[in-house]
């Protein structure tokens, strides 16, 4: 996997090869090389990411096997996004740039048809990626705590999952979004202690529960995307 980090001789962007679990090694054509390892800090938060190897799946009853095998496969696909993620953070990839990836992998993994981040900006919940809608509304898209099932989200510092967004009382729909057409929706808040820094959402237009392990691995996302958010700060 390339990882978007400059050289800090010329300011070319440089190669990087894994080295081991923990370690990339990046390369720049001009000569200068370096190593970049994950934080002790990541490592604590994605228990994936020393899990270079995945085990094979254990095949079970014959009427089980497919579900079994879709299942060991998505969990599998799962560790792998968050190692990617990890190494991303240990990076110097900008937070932007950062977070649209995260947006773009949450879709792939999850299934779903759009993901948001926001990150609080002065008591306000902010568009700062998003993959499915247009990025035009980046910086633009404003919400207040309590506002909306994301603002809902932030509020109560707890997560929201529904399988029909439109029926629930607290949705807010932007016309210019075409939100009607999504059904299934997770809001998770990014927290750090007891201090809110902002949501992940995914919402799909089929009507569907979210399993535990997608859950898990949002939960995951959200600690790394807050470990990305202070190490920028």
């Amino acid at each position: 996997m390339q990882i978007a980090a400059h050289c800090r001789k010329c300011g070319k962007i440089m190669k990087n090869r894994r080295i081991d679990d923990y370690q990339v090694k990046t390369t720049c054509s001009c000569g200068f090389s370096d190593y970049r390892t994950l934080t002790e800090n990541i490592r604590k938060v994605n228990p994936f990411a020393k899990k270079a190897v995945f085990s094979p799946y254990a095949v079970s009853e014959k009427d089980q096997q497919s579900a079994t095998m879709h299942r060991t496969n998505r969990e599998h696909q799962e560790m792998h996004t968050l190692e990617e993620i990890s190494l991303l953070i240990a990076s110097d990839i900008a937070l932007p740039d950062l977070l649209a990836t995260v947006a773009t992998k949450i879709v792939k993994q999850l299934k779903a048809d759009v993901c948001n981040i926001y990150l609080l900006e002065e008591d306000e919940l902010v568009l700062r990626a998003t993959h499915g809608y247009d990025p035009v509304h980046i910086g633009r898209l404003r919400l207040k705590m309590g506002e909306g099932i994301t603002g809902a989200a932030a509020l109560d510092k707890k997560p929201i999952t529904l399988s029909n967004a439109a029926k629930d009382p607290r949705n807010k729909v932007f016309p210019e979004l075409n939100e009607d057409r999504y059904n299934s929706m997770l809001s998770y808040p990014i927290i750090g202690g007891n201090q809110l820094y902002g949501v992940i959402n995914a919402q799909c237009t089929s009507v569907r529960a979210l399993p535990e392990d997608e859950f898990s691995f949002i939960t995951i996302i959200a600690k790394l995307i807050l470990s990305a958010i202070k190490c920028a700060q």
